[in-house]
């Protein structure tokens, strides 16, 4: 039995809660609003923002007018979307490693290749949309934009979920569909991260630190007190390990792959996924929303168990951290970010989808017509969370972040239009 509810309780209210207060902070006292969010927290060497870019953009604003030979700057900014967003990046990349590798994975086998192939046409027609909008309008306009071709691709797993039981019914194999396809598109999302927006000059060999770390944790930690237990069913020394070390050389390891990311010039929120795989996890999974899952209590669940409550905290913050935008911001960015969700992802889904059950032969799930793919597409239109993440990353500080931002915002509508696409194409509801 899935219990979305309490999942969008424990993920997603704080997250509004914080982007609702932000969003009426930002429109009440503007400079207050992002003097908290650039605000030095740390000058060094270490962790942070590239300290010239750090001066430049914001040092103004707090009397600094050089930082000596320092070259980062630890802003509550950079603390919440680069250091404590690797927490959330990892509890997703956590469900996508479990539905590629498990036997009985949600993304393995036939079951998975329509909305696998659905999930492609779900990123490709809102990149169309958003570029073909944008060159409509003008070199101009394009060359503004352009960056922010992935904002629209995001799909908001948890509120696009809910809104699929609501429109077809908690029976519905649609919503089943649905589940898959927000899983491969999260995944996607974490490549076109890491592949098209470093967060500075990329440094590649860097990224051995992260291999070193994910390698070196797996084998000792992993693999090799595995090794020695085999043929002793009673697991003395992977048992040892589990007691007294716990988590902790994975938490060395998750750090070490940070930096790593963070001097390679890829995303940092993106660090802790090398060490992902490397934790000793279960033979089997329930799913994200599925209440079993709490007793599963493997080494990668139990982390995740107790990533719960301050991943919540964190949700809110980044919702506060982001979410801060003027309504005067509304401009070109946030229509075309909004059209590429609301025109590309339902029509994307719809042309791919039935590319894959009907020319190609994969068929669509049984009770499922094709219709349902253009209702799966409007709901999956949601983009939220990661669209929101995108848009801090592709654009710098300024109008067009903010506008794109409102952008993905305003994707809520989508629920809206999900509903009515229900009614219109009659869409059967199952609600067992």
């Amino acid at each position: 039995m899935y219990r979305v509810w309490d999942f969008v309780t424990n993920y997603s209210i704080l997250l509004i809660s914080g982007a609702l207060v932000a969003l009426v902070w930002a429109n009440i006292d503007a400079h207050s609003y992002h003097y908290l969010v650039e605000y030095p927290l740390w000058i060094n060497s270490l962790i942070g923002t590239d300290a010239t870019y750090w001066l430049k953009s914001y040092g103004h604003d707090y009397g600094i007018e050089e930082l000596g030979d320092v070259t980062r700057v630890l802003s509550v900014h950079y603390l919440v979307n680069d250091v404590l967003m690797a927490f959330f990046f990892a509890i997703a990349a956590k469900e996508v490693w479990e539905a590629v590798i498990l036997k009985n994975g949600s993304l393995r086998g036939r079951k998975a290749a329509t909305p696998l192939v659905a999930t492609a046409g779900g990123m490709v027609g809102p990149i169309a949309v958003y570029l073909g909008m944008a060159a409509f309008l003008g070199s101009d306009v394009y060359d503004a934009v352009a960056r922010g071709w992935a904002i629209p691709t995001a799909t908001d797993i948890a509120f696009s979920y809910l809104v699929g039981r609501l429109v077809f019914g908690a029976g519905h194999p649609a919503v089943r569909f649905l589940l898959l396809l927000a899983i491969a598109d999260d995944a996607a999302g974490l490549i076109i991260l890491a592949v098209f927006y470093p967060s500075g000059d990329l440094a590649p060999a860097w990224l051995l630190l992260s291999l070193v770390a994910a390698v070196g944790v797996f084998v000792l930690f992993n693999w090799l007190p595995r090794a020695m237990d085999r043929g002793n069913q009673l697991r003395p020394t992977s048992t040892w390990i589990r007691q007294r070390l716990s988590f902790w050389p994975y938490a060395v390891a998750g750090a070490l792959s940070w930096y790593g990311f963070q001097e390679s010039g890829l995303h940092p929120a993106l660090g802790l996924l090398p060490v992902v795989p490397a934790v000793p996890h279960a033979d089997r999974a329930f799913g994200i929303f599925s209440e079993a899952e709490k007793y599963l209590h493997d080494l990668l669940n139990s982390i995740e168990h107790g990533l719960k409550h301050p991943v919540e905290i964190i949700l809110f913050f980044f919702g506060l951290m982001n979410a801060g935008v003027e309504f005067s911001a509304i401009g070109i960015p946030t229509w075309l970010v909004l059209a590429g969700l609301i025109i590309g992802k339902p029509f994307g889904i719809l042309l791919f989808g039935w590319l894959a059950a009907h020319p190609m032969r994969l068929g669509l799930p049984s009770g499922m017509k094709t219709s349902d793919l253009f209702v799966i597409g409007c709901v999956a239109a949601i983009g939220f969370t990661v669209s929101l993440f995108i848009a801090t990353v592709a654009f710098d500080g300024g109008p067009v972040q903010d506008a794109a931002k409102m952008g993905a915002l305003f994707s809520f509508f989508a629920a809206l239009l999900s509903i009515v696409a229900g009614k219109v194409l009659r869409v059967e509801k199952q609600n067992a």
